[in-house]
């Protein structure tokens, strides 16, 4: 089992971020092949979907810290302070009218 998990892990960010329900299909196969028992089946499945979560995690973390390296964090607004300004401008107009 660990060696099936370790060949399926080493195919790369490609299965791991793979949907839960290729991912169910791939350890159904391999169930009917006999190389896969059910309860290995559903650990399996379980613990590359948990791979794919954590890859997609630090890969929005690392893409995320990167384009704020690029930007500089003090030129550019973030989102909340854009709506926060919004909402003060929305305050200011009804004022006026």
């Amino acid at each position: 089992m660990r060696e099936m998990l370790n060949k399926a892990v080493s195919l790369g960010f490609g299965l791991a971020a793979a949907s839960k329900e290729q991912i169910e299909k791939l350890a159904e196969e391999w169930v009917k092949k006999g190389e896969l028992s059910r309860a290995e089946s559903k650990e399996f499945v379980e613990e590359l979907v948990k791979k794919g979560e954590e890859a997609r995690d630090k890969a929005d973390s690392m893409i995320r810290d990167r384009v704020q390296s690029m930007l500089g964090e003090d030129r550019y607004a973030t989102k909340e302070e854009l709506e926060r300004l919004e909402r003060r401008l929305d305050a200011l107009e009804l004022k006026l009218s």
